[in-house]
């Protein structure tokens, strides 16, 4: 995986000397993120199981228009799950 970093940082220098205004946007938004974006590279795990409960999580919530208490909201959640 060592390469595949290597092979990033190279594509990043060659990217920026072009001086697009566009891909410079770009460049701006992945040298942010340039953590994230190597932690994928490297590794094979990714946190998208738990991402995507959140998101269920926040959907559900949302249906509810809060208005349900939390116990409510916690076996709304536990019920989908079971019956999916």
């Amino acid at each position: 995986m060592h390469r595949d970093l290597y092979k990033f940082d190279i594509w990043l220098k060659n990217a920026a000397k072009l001086n697009i205004r566009e891909l410079n946007n770009f460049l701006g938004g992945i040298k942010r993120d340039k953590k994230a974006i190597e932690n994928a590279i490297t590794y094979r795990y990714t946190n998208a199981l738990a991402e995507g409960s959140v998101n269920k999580l926040k959907t559900l919530k949302k249906t509810m228009y809060g208005k349900a208490s939390f116990e409510t909201l916690r076996k709304k959640l536990l019920w989908y799950e079971k019956n999916k």
